[in-house]
């Protein structure tokens, strides 16, 4: 059985790429740290589409936890392999640099980049064994062009980028291939406390992106018509940042 593991995949973009994961016919594990209430939702939104999964509730920065769970789950599912890899999870705890707290800071690099450095790591040996596998990382336009009161964020976001173009020179030869994906404006619950009507007024498509435009992308390289591509970051802002 093919397996799509999301982290972060209770809702949002996360939910959205577990349900179209779903529809390519891929037995979806779903990630979750808190939330069952929608991470049962999302199973069900996935089982909908005639397809199978399962929940996995960790947290993606706690390193201890992903072996126990997650490397669980693969030493006790030897005959499936987890083809593709969607490194979603993600916090937000925006702040200005001058009144950002330890916390602040430690809590959102910590999800973003030791949760992908985490979870990846427990996935990869088999990729790499079975000389196949697809890995792509939600990434941020604020990774790519920074925005104020997200130094936090950004620089969470920009390390993973990083991470993703030196992982994708490593593991190229054996047919695996890693790429980003960096939103702008999505309308999620983590937008929902912007000013939409004000913010989207600042993009060239004048509104905000949908969850489903992003999993799209996200199917896409997961293809194997995606074969060739690695080490790349696809912006998905409607013109936001070029």
């Amino acid at each position: 059985m093919k397996c799509a593991l999301v982290t972060g995949g209770s809702r949002g973009i996360g939910r959205a790429v577990c349900i179209k994961m779903a529809e390519l016919g891929y037995h979806v594990l779903i990630n979750y740290k808190g939330n069952e209430v929608a991470a049962q939702e999302t199973l069900a939104a996935v089982k909908a589409k005639g397809s199978t999964g399962e929940l996995l509730q960790f947290n993606v920065g706690d390193a201890a936890e992903v072996q126990q769970v997650l490397g669980g789950w693969v030493e006790n599912n030897k005959e499936q392999q987890i083809e593709v890899l969607v490194n979603n999870a993600g916090i937000r705890e925006d702040s200005l640099m001058f009144w950002m707290t330890d916390s602040q800071w430690n809590n959102v690099l910590n999800i973003s980049l030791n949760g992908f450095y985490n979870v990846t790591k427990q996935v990869l040996n088999n990729m790499l064994l079975k000389r196949y596998g697809r890995i792509i990382n939600m990434v941020s336009l604020s990774g790519i062009k920074g925005l104020p009161g997200q130094t936090n964020y950004s620089a969470a976001k920009a390390g993973v980028i990083g991470a993703t173009k030196a992982l994708a020179q490593e593991v190229a030869k054996r047919g695996v291939t890693v790429n980003a994906i960096a939103p702008g404006f999505i309308k999620t619950d983590m937008t929902a406390e912007l000013n939409e009507k004000e913010l989207a007024a600042q993009v060239p498509m004048n509104r905000f992106g949908t969850p489903e435009e992003v999993a799209e992308a996200v199917a896409f390289f997961t293809s194997k018509a995606a074969g060739y591509i690695t080490g790349e970051v696809l912006n998905i802002n409607g013109g936001l940042h070029t």
